[in-house]
């Protein structure tokens, strides 16, 4: 039972709102002026706001923007008989969760209070599931034996001011985890400056890296600070360090070995008080033999070596990691999706993920934009994911079933604009039948 707070000027109204919500088994909280139940929400505390948009003193926009500034968390349902969009444009722009036009029927009614109440709960659910995952959810999502075993030695190593070389395949998370080595040591407080060694021209590399003066050459119209001397006091990021040209490579050893920088066109050495996470995907040690890479700077960087694996060789933060983009996602883009099925789940942990775990996270988010369930499905699934899977698999005959019943209620449903009688009637079943599959597929 939810405690719906519903904000109409009719009288006659708000009476049928108490008939209908208490039929749908919630709480009615009448109030027939907007400006008085502005002001008793933190007493009332409801769990979703229905408003009308034209009444005196506080229209249904300005409801709307206090419901958010009071009460960011609770949902708000705007209705009007103007539901053109404009309208519906400036409610969304204003924070509300829906627009529901008049006339409504009782069944659009429910639809869209549980839709609001789905939405809330699984902010809630998002929360708790940070709370519970503590500093991990913010960082890194993993239960893979080998990722917990990183992230020990990322503990040990925080504290201490050694570089770190991180090494891996594109897309396994090397930045993130250069992040939680600055936000675990003594120099969280001070910046991180992240500098992506291949995508600076060669050119332009050592006056971005060490800044220049005034007149140091054409263009230079003024002192610059380069990305070295900004990260003092913290931690350097330097991703992709392979792709450093050889005489780069030359110039920034000796700002290692001596701790100090001279921007272009300066004669005075500025101390560096920096630490050096650098990352790579590429076999440096190859490199070195080919005489494309300084072995003397490769051992300056790689006081500590943290190899991060691919996605394919810890199947087991799959789900994890699935799960936690959808709930992200689904906030993000204020869709309903609150699940995945096991059969999508499992053409995920078959797929063998070249792009790692930036691949996954941008399957899952076109997944849940393109969802038209609770529940992402295989059908939501790019082709290429669902082709590579073995073909030769036959699932049980319940599951298929439940796969063909989902598939078809919601083509039902759709071409019948959520008319569950029309539905039936098109169906030839019992609308009591819809609603049971309704509720057994959580399709809203």
């Amino acid at each position: 039972m939810a405690r719906v707070l519903v904000i109409e000027d009719d009288l006659q109204m708000l009476e049928n709102y108490r008939r209908l919500l208490k039929r749908m088994g919630h709480e009615c909280l009448p109030e027939s002026e907007s400006a008085s139940a502005v002001e008793k929400l933190p007493v009332l505390q409801p769990d979703i706001v229905l408003t009308d948009l034209r009444m005196p003193v506080r229209d249904g926009f300005d409801v709307i923007t206090e419901v958010n500034r009071l009460c960011p968390d609770v949902p708000v349902v705007l209705i009007t008989a103007y539901a053109d969009i404009p309208t519906a444009v400036e409610a969304v722009r204003r924070g509300a969760h829906d627009v529901l036009p008049k006339p409504f029927t009782a069944e659009q009614l429910e639809l869209v209070i549980e839709r609001a109440l789905r939405q809330k709960a699984l902010k809630e659910e998002n929360r708790i599931l940070k709370e519970q995952l503590g500093w991990q959810s913010q960082e890194m999502i993993t239960c893979s034996p080998v990722m917990q075993d990183i992230l020990k030695m990322i503990d040990r190593l925080s504290s201490s001011e050694a570089n770190v070389l991180i090494t891996g395949e594109s897309g396994t998370g090397k930045e993130l985890v250069a992040r939680i080595i600055h936000q675990r040591s003594p120099r969280s407080e001070g910046p991180f400056v992240p500098v992506d060694c291949g995508a600076i021209p060669d050119n332009l590399l050592e006056s971005e890296l060490f800044g220049y003066e005034k007149g140091a050459f054409t263009g230079a119209t003024q002192d610059r600070q380069g990305l070295l001397e900004a990260a003092s006091g913290g931690t350097v990021f330097l991703d992709e360090v392979a792709e450093l040209p050889l005489g780069m490579q030359v110039k920034l050893l000796r700002v290692l070995q001596d701790r100090k920088v001279r921007r272009l066109g300066s004669n005075r050495f500025i101390p560096l008080n920096i630490r050096v996470v650098s990352a790579t995907n590429r076999p440096i040690q190859d490199l070195i033999k080919e005489g494309r890479f300084r072995e003397d700077l490769f051992y300056r960087l790689n006081v500590i070596n943290l190899h991060l694996p691919p996605l394919r060789e810890r199947k087991e933060d799959i789900p994890l990691l699935a799960r936690y983009f959808m709930k992200r996602y689904s906030l993000l883009y204020n869709r309903p999706v609150e699940e995945i099925t096991r059969e999508a789940l499992q053409i995920l942990r078959d797929y063998h993920w070249p792009g790692n775990v930036r691949q996954l996270q941008n399957v899952i988010e076109r997944a849940v934009l393109l969802c038209e369930d609770r529940q992402l499905s295989p059908s939501d699934l790019p082709e290429e994911i669902i082709n590579e899977r073995s073909t030769g698999e036959i699932t049980d005959f319940r599951r298929a079933r439940e796969e063909f019943e989902r598939g078809y209620l919601r083509k039902l449903l759709a071409s019948t604009g959520g008319n569950v009688s029309k539905a039936a009637e098109l169906a030839g079943i019992h609308r009591r039948t819809i609603h049971r599959m309704i509720k057994k597929y959580r399709i809203g």
